[in-house]
């Protein structure tokens, strides 16, 4: 049962951004201290990566355990919601098929992808790092 009316839950929903996430923020941070230079969300690339190193041909996704759902198990935060079930099914559905999609185009072009869910950032040391290995 939801603990919010409809109209607090919509206005919850809307305010969430796609870019400029408090994970995506924190692992922009963590590469910029490392010493890594990137670009953001590049258009040209399918999926637009939230982090791109083109002299390296690497890519990293930050995603939110929830939106894409993350199947760890041990994920609490990627939990499926309880109201509108199939709405929320569907949706999120789509959003793991298409993240499939996006990575296996951008393998199919060259690029090495990295995915760093919202769960694993809280461990700062094994996410550096799990990014070092990646970027070298």
């Amino acid at each position: 049962m939801d603990k919010l009316t409809l109209q607090q839950r919509s206005e919850n929903m809307r305010r969430i951004r796609s870019k400029g996430t408090k994970p995506e923020i924190e692992v922009r941070r963590l590469i910029y201290r490392l010493g890594y230079r990137y670009r953001l969300h590049v258009k040209t690339l399918s999926g637009k990566p939230d982090l791109v190193f083109h002299s390296r041909g690497k890519v990293i996704f930050v995603h939110g355990c929830f939106w894409h759902q993350h199947c760890d198990p041990a994920c609490k935060k990627a939990r499926k919601p309880t109201s509108n079930v199939t709405f929320w099914n569907n949706k999120l559905k789509a959003n793991a098929e298409r993240d499939e999609r996006n990575m296996e185009l951008l393998l199919s072009e060259g690029w090495q992808v990295l995915t760093i869910w919202q769960c694993q950032i809280k461990n700062a040391a094994d996410l550096s790092d799990r990014i070092k290995r990646f970027l070298n």
